[in-house]
């Protein structure tokens, strides 16, 4: 402790200790108080420790002091963030792909200083992170700041774009091609973190993984799309892409069974109308990037579920079973 300077911050290490080591369950004494003072160099009196909580009162801590006996013992009340809420964030971001093993065990620590030392207790037993499959790219962080930083400023970005090798190598697309992209927005759509971006030279929109993106720059050249966002709604776009992969945007006719309405509503939202088609069945009608993936969740659903327009959109779903057929040896 620097001579002179206990004082001055003798309020701040009440602080510390009472939003570390007191909740109701655990309340602290006056006596506790002034050891851990100590135990830090600095000396106290009752009388000066009593301002130093009424001063923090004022600045808005909740401090509870409650008589017990003859003494008064003292804990933290509400907090910024309730034990309940703490272990959604915490639940968040163990189950986030995005952020790696190491990166998720930073920030639940982070998150358990926020909950005191004896609810932080119930927070580490919600963690289990070592098995599960995370982003192997720690730079992702850097990444979504750069992100961030040229959408506010309003200028196109240029990276580099990689994928994996079978040997878990990265490997970069088109010979190490310099991408140039006008930024918008950013999405996290099946566990993933995606830019969502206007490519001026195909005159489309696309998006990229941001995990899987490498040396972002700012250039000096003004975004182009303003008039393709204006009206952009990033909810709609996630809904209707499947696994982010691209294809051609239609309307697509599907006949579900009644079980899977809930379904249809979880992916689609609330808004879509269902018809009924007899026999338990009902037809919708959704807005969706027809691709091999989105063949695959319609299968995925089973008996329950079927295309049955337009014709075309049939046709490619007939193609993709034969396609399967003849890949498992059963064509």
């Amino acid at each position: 402790m620097v001579e002179g300077s206990g004082k001055k911050l003798k309020a701040f290490y009440v602080m510390r200790y009472l939003l570390t080591e007191s909740d109701e369950a655990h309340p602290v004494t006056m006596e506790q108080i002034i050891d851990y003072l100590g135990e830090n160099g600095i000396s106290a009196e009752r009388k000066s420790l009593y301002d130093d909580i009424e001063a923090l009162r004022v600045f808005g801590l909740d401090i509870i002091g409650e008589k017990v006996g003859r003494s008064y013992h003292y804990y933290i009340g509400a907090r910024d963030f309730e034990l309940a809420e703490l272990k959604l964030l915490v639940d968040s971001v163990q189950s986030s792909r995005f952020i790696t093993v190491k990166k998720t065990r930073e920030l639940i620590k982070k998150l358990e200083v926020l909950a005191g030392r004896h609810n932080a207790r119930q927070l580490q037993r919600q963690v289990y992170v070592a098995e599960r499959i995370k982003a192997m790219n720690e730079s992702i962080y850097y990444n979504v700041d750069a992100l961030h930083m040229a959408i506010a400023n309003n200028v196109r970005i240029h990276f580099q774009y990689f994928q994996w090798t079978v040997q878990g190598r990265e490997e970069l697309r088109h010979d190490g091609k310099v991408y140039e992209i006008s930024p918008w927005a950013l999405s996290w759509t099946d566990e993933n973190y995606y830019l969502i971006g206007y490519d001026g030279e195909a005159g489309i929109i696309k998006h990229f993984r941001v995990d899987k993106m490498l040396k972002i720059s700012q250039t000096e050249l003004l975004r182009e799309g303003r008039d393709r966002f204006e009206k952009f709604d990033m909810a709609v776009y996630a809904r209707k892409m499947f696994g982010m992969y691209d294809g051609e945007e239609q309307v697509v006719k599907l006949a579900v069974k009644r079980e899977l309405v809930g379904v249809m509503i979880d992916r689609f939202g609330r808004e879509i109308s269902f018809l009924p088609a007899g026999d338990g069945w009902y037809q919708v009608s959704v807005r969706v990037a027809v691709s091999g993936q989105f063949y695959g969740w319609v299968m995925a659903l089973g008996a329950g579920a079927k295309i049955v327009g337009p014709g075309h959109v049939v046709e490619g779903m007939r193609k993709e079973i034969h396609r399967l057929n003849e890949q498992y040896g059963m064509g």
